[in-house]
């Protein structure tokens, strides 16, 4: 993988991850001890953080550092963007039916 390939698939986890948490760029940033100018530049793939910043962003969107850097979420693969999405869609398919177990044994 080379460099600009790097730092644009940090920058695209990085905002999906941030978007499945439903938090914004200044809350991310806030919690991640960053200026959101520089997030907005890490989602862009402009820069490239230290590691103490990459562990802190990872603490924030409750996600493993290797997460950050996990496919090009552009592929059919492995890992790829449309797996994460299948997972998420199929983790809230399940709360949403436990909710409705709970309300009608209530």
């Amino acid at each position: 993988m080379e460099e600009r390939e790097l730092k644009n698939t940090l920058g695209k986890n990085i905002k999906f991850f941030r978007f499945r948490r439903q938090i914004s760029q200044a809350d991310l940033a806030e919690k991640a001890n960053i200026s959101v100018t520089f997030l907005s530049n890490l989602e862009r793939g402009n820069n490239f953080p230290q590691a103490g910043t990459l562990c802190r962003l990872a603490a924030a969107l409750n996600v493993h550092v290797w997460e950050l850097f996990r496919g090009s979420g552009d592929g059919d693969g492995p890992g790829s963007l449309v797996d994460r999405i299948s997972e998420d869609f199929a983790k809230q398919v399940n709360l949403a039916m436990e909710t409705v177990r709970r309300q009608y044994k209530a």
